[in-house]
């Protein structure tokens, strides 16, 4: 099954499953949206058309807001010495559609069982230690968690370092 929903200004046909890149929503990541201007609903024969929006409604959960590649815009008037150059990044939000229509409006999930302390703190160390920190936040979180590591290697060393001992 199927629906085109309308927003931002924009068309877009999703199903169940889909991840869509769309106009900037005001929504933190892993917050759930609803679409409630939807076009079409269903498939093939058996498709609601909306006169303008069938009653229904999509739902979704934000997976990442960023910003698109750069577009430069310049602007160029010959033999009058104007010249401007300006770039634009346009925002963005990535969606994933997780249920269409009224009975398939997502419910909470069962919290998972949980695993042995130990396991879950060495799971988080794993999750916090990332290329994204820098080389002395590293080495900061070495000697936290009484990891002896060459303050000279590089970072990729380090990061290897430090998820071999935990």
């Amino acid at each position: 099954m199927y629906a085109i929903i309308e927003t931002g200004g924009k068309q877009y046909r999703v199903q169940e499953g889909d991840v869509i890149t769309i106009e900037k929503l005001n929504a933190e990541v892993g917050e759930k949206v609803t679409f409630d201007k939807v076009l079409v609903m269903g498939e093939g024969a058996d498709a609601k058309i909306g006169t303008p929006y069938v009653g229904e409604n999509v739902y979704g959960e934000v997976v990442e807001n960023g910003k698109g590649k750069k577009v430069i815009i310049y602007k160029y008037k010959a033999k009058k010495d104007y010249r401007k150059k300006q770039g634009h990044r346009q925002p963005f939000t990535k969606v994933e559609i997780t249920g269409i229509g009224a009975d398939k409006q997502p419910e909470k999930k069962a919290a998972a069982p949980k695993e042995a302390p130990v396991e879950a703190a060495a799971e988080e160390a794993k999750e916090a230690v990332s290329m994204s920190m820098k080389k002395d936040e590293l080495i900061a979180f070495a000697e936290a968690h009484d990891i002896k590591v060459d303050a000279k290697a590089t970072k990729q060393a380090i990061i290897d370092t430090i998820n071999e001992n935990l």
